[in-house]
């Protein structure tokens, strides 16, 4: 079995503006911290909201992976893009 940092160096990076392209997100709506990340602009996410409201938004609120692979730390949010974690 590879380990972790072989399969991470053996990954083909994308630029984010393609990965933003194919789920709909506009180049526009991106704010670019290079070419392999970019934060989505908060009225491109309200207005996503209000025309997909059965949208989810996750967030991976950490990687902190241990030897064995664990400590990826997801955090699914329900209701609008802005909700607090653990809100209804």
């Amino acid at each position: 079995m590879r380990s972790d940092i072989e399969i991470a160096r053996a990954a083909k990076l994308k630029p984010i503006a393609e990965i933003a392209g194919a789920i709909g997100v506009p180049e526009d709506a991106l704010n670019p911290y290079g070419r392999w990340i970019a934060k989505i602009e908060p009225e491109f996410l309200r207005q996503a909201a209000d025309e997909r409201p059965d949208g989810r938004l996750i967030l991976v609120t950490a990687i902190n992976p241990t030897p064995a692979g664990e400590g990826k730390t997801p955090a699914l949010l329900h209701g609008g893009p802005f909700a607090r974690p653990g809100s209804p």
